[in-house]
């Protein structure tokens, strides 16, 4: 057995390749990419948080980022093979509110929601997946999905570019949509539904890749079982003795310097 054995980091040629085999696996038929500037995004807030806004003169955006990403899926109707992906993401926003020019602002927390759609092409399948999960009794079925693709969203940290306090719209826009329960527990409570004539407006820049990816059987190759070569080190009750292990980060007090690619200027091309 340990000649079928080779290291997780040895180099792989193909004249090592012993044989091909099947393995079942997701395969990404279709994908896009977007870059979105969300402008003026109305701040849902709690009473608490709400009645904080409105005694402010001035509000600060903080930080944000994404709370949850609900991502429905439904084929698009006379063209074969493609689906509409209906995303609608939560963000946690982070503000800081004034009181008076010189005051100390008073951290308020807010959630504001954005939709958006896209269609990409996810093949077809007409067939039921019946799987088994360890069922508890014979007489328990296995588990049944339709062959569907499945969609899969990727959110890079979202970038907060601005906040300002306005005054509220009329008539006051509802939600976009309702809530999940686990979001409102994560803000403390329902939201105030436009009692107060002022909201604060945020804008947020992010990057998002959706992608549509289906299990198929691919034939690869094989190399021989892995064998990871590290071996596994106990951790070191002592933490001055962990900590004198970690090499000093000289690269966080140092900027970088400009890559050596035989240019005579970093990034500006002008020796080129």
């Amino acid at each position: 057995m340990s000649e079928n054995i080779i290291g997780c980091d040895d180099e792989f040629r193909y004249d090592k390749i012993k044989e091909a085999v099947c393995i079942n696996a997701p395969r990404i038929y279709d994908s896009c990419s977007d870059k979105d500037c969300l402008e003026d995004l109305p701040v849902m807030l709690t009473k608490p948080a709400q009645c904080l806004i409105d005694k402010a003169t001035s509000v600060r955006l903080g930080g944000v980022s994404v709370c949850n990403v609900a991502v429905t899926l439904q084929p698009v109707p006379f063209h074969s093979g493609y689906y509409a992906i209906d995303m609608t993401y939560y963000f946690d926003v982070s503000l800081e509110a004034y009181m008076a020019p010189n005051a100390l602002p008073m951290p308020v927390k807010g959630l504001a929601v954005f939709s958006k759609r896209a269609v990409l092409f996810g093949s077809e399948g007409n067939v039921k997946i019946y799987t088994s999960d360890c069922p508890d009794s014979p007489d328990s079925f296995s588990t049944v999905s339709q062959n569907c693709p499945k969609a899969v969203v990727q959110v890079a940290e979202p970038i907060a570019l601005s906040a300002r306090l306005c005054e509220r719209r009329k008539p006051c826009p509802m939600p976009p949509c309702r809530i999940p329960e686990s979001i409102m527990r994560r803000f403390g409570g329902e939201f105030a539904q436009g009692e107060s004539d002022k909201e604060v407006q945020v804008s947020i820049g992010m990057f998002t890749i959706v992608q549509l990816e289906r299990n198929v059987q691919m034939m690869i190759p094989a190399y021989d079982f892995c064998m990871p070569k590290k071996e596994c080190i106990a951790s070191s009750e002592d933490p001055c003795e962990l900590f004198s292990s970690i090499e000093f980060p000289t690269g966080e007090f140092f900027p970088k310097n400009c890559p050596s690619d035989g240019r005579k200027n970093c990034g500006c091309g002008c020796g080129e």
